[in-house]
């Protein structure tokens, strides 16, 4: 039996209040109610605050260059299909540095879950207005306000036609915990944008303007209808929709390779008569 405890309990860097830490306790206990042991796990990320994130859990973790966790994830995932693979970065990683290698990964649709702490803000250094931040937002960088048109993830995900995309908010737990169950379950790629506060640096969109704006969707809500899908995902202001926006069953990326089929890499026997004949090409 899996329990909290195994994923472990660490002093984080991060501000009291930031949205980070409601985030990390929705993983946990969605980790251990899918019952996947640690080794199951690997947590794959870039740069940022929420990048840091896999950095508390007691998971395999494989934190790399700013906005590069996509492709990495995809690759551990080819070699070993029997991981659990999670990219977990903020909304500046994924969606700005990371930009091209999210709308590749949507086209390709491997198998691992996406997990974006989506605060509107560059919070590591210091408050510069992320691709999420909408249009006037100021900070010190951007005195007169941002002057771009804010990116909307979710959106661009169903028109995309991703496999799973979903919206959920820090400050509620137990259902984005549920949420994150329904993104590993899903076979194929799939998103969740987590909103949450930055206390320091977004002033704005605060816990009680997330909490106030967000609500889930209804229980007859058909997930299936791309239309309706695209309608929800541009809904955002005075009222925002949280929970499972759109899915759909698209054939998987890995499922190209037939090698794949064999399990993870690491296990696969070597035939070393094919090797010789390899190596004796280069005699």
């Amino acid at each position: 039996m899996v329990t909290l405890a195994e994923y472990g309990e660490y002093e984080t860097a991060w501000c009291p209040g930031c949205g980070n830490h409601s985030i990390l306790k929705a993983m946990k206990q969605a980790l251990v109610a899918l019952k996947l042991e640690p080794h199951q796990v690997l947590f794959v990320s870039g740069i940022g605050q929420a990048a840091k994130a896999p950095h508390y859990l007691n998971a395999n973790v494989f934190n790399g260059l700013h906005g590069r966790s996509l492709p990495v994830a995809t690759g551990a995932k080819i070699c070993n299909p029997e991981l659990t693979v999670i990219a977990e970065s903020g909304d500046g990683c994924s969606y700005g540095e990371g930009g091209n290698h999210f709308l590749a990964a949507i086209r390709r649709n491997p198998n691992i879950t996406m997990v974006v702490h989506n605060n509107q803000v560059y919070g590591l250094t210091k408050g510069q207005a992320s691709p999420t931040s909408e249009t006037g937002f100021v900070t010190k960088n951007q005195p007169k306000g941002a002057f771009s048109e804010p990116f909307n993830p979710v959106e661009i995900a169903v028109a995309m036609n991703a496999g799973f995309v979903a919206r959920g908010f820090s400050g509620r737990i137990d259902h984005l915990a549920g949420l994150i169950q329904e993104a590993i379950k899903h076979k194929g790629f799939s998103l969740l944008d987590v909103l949450q506060p930055c206390v320091s640096f977004n002033k704005v969109n605060t816990f009680g303007w997330y909490d106030q704006r967000c609500y889930n969707l209804p229980d007859d809500y058909d997930s299936s209808n791309r239309q309706e899908a695209l309608i929800r995902a541009e809904e955002w202001g005075e009222r925002i929709p949280v929970g499972v926006l759109y899915r759909n069953q698209r054939p998987v990326y890995e499922e190209n390779f037939p090698f794949v089929m064999n399990g993870p890499a690491a296990k696969t026997k070597v035939d070393m008569r094919k090797v010789s004949g390899i190596l004796d090409l280069y005699r």
